[in-house]
């Protein structure tokens, strides 16, 4: 499989490149905000990523709560995957909460407000952290049990932060790409980049279930290997 994983790396490298291109050079520049407008390229795919990444560890999260007793090999399966997504969506509200303040900045004149999309985001961000907290730092069997929980919490803040322009008068605008406020000439660098770094996510998210899959397997054998040698150290009493 070492082809395929070559390929989609080519992939991915042709994919971004031509993301940025299309994003950088080949979208009309939008009249009032000039081409600081052109993060929106990279803020907008970041953003619905992180709610795709977070549901994938939502839905591991869940599908471990119910194998664990029954079913302890998908469960392990379930546990990586939901901690690949939790990370990649980690990864990809960071660079939300980056490229937020980045373009509101020179367009509303300051760094950031603490108005319900903002503060959600900010909220969701901290909550799976705190996920990944958990995941390195704390012991025992329960682990697992405890991070699923609180992936499976979090997620109830994506709605929030989805729906929050709906709900409440913010300062961040209603979405464009619903109400059809976008430039027809600016959905090519919309989706590239969907692609784009959907590719990219996808591929570091299936590396990292890999290595956590490896690091359970490892687990599994150290344990195995030091209850074996605990029983053929313990003397044995034939019954009289």
């Amino acid at each position: 499989m070492k082809w395929f994983r070559w390929m989609w790396l080519a992939g991915t490298l042709a994919l971004l490149g031509e993301a940025f291109y299309q994003g950088m050079f080949l979208a009309p520049t939008e009249a009032t905000m000039g081409d600081i407008q052109r993060i929106f390229y990279y803020h907008f795919p970041s953003a619905m990523l992180t709610f795709l990444f977070f549901f994938v560890s939502f839905a591991a999260s869940i599908a471990y709560l119910g194998l664990r007793h029954r079913d302890p090999l998908r469960a392990m399966n379930a546990d990586a995957l939901a901690l690949a997504g939790a990370e990649m969506g980690v990864v990809f509200c960071t660079a939300v909460l980056i490229q937020g303040p980045l373009w509101a900045r020179p367009v509303w004149g300051i760094w950031w407000t603490w108005d319900a999309r903002l503060t959600s985001t900010l909220v969701m961000w901290l909550i799976y952290c705190s996920y990944l907290l958990v995941r390195r730092f704390a012991a025992g069997p329960q682990m697992q049990t405890l991070a699923a929980v609180v992936a499976i919490f979090g997620y109830v803040d994506v709605p929030i932060v989805y729906y929050s322009t709906t709900w409440w008068r913010t300062q961040h605008p209603s979405p464009v790409i619903a109400t059809g406020g976008l430039d027809r000439g600016m959905w090519p660098a919309v989706w590239w980049n969907l692609a784009a770094w959907l590719a990219w996510g996808l591929m570091v998210m299936a590396f990292r279930y890999a290595i956590e899959r490896r690091r359970q397997q490892r687990e599994q054998d150290e344990a195995l290997r030091a209850l074996e040698a605990t029983l053929e150290a313990t003397p044995w009493k034939e019954n009289e």
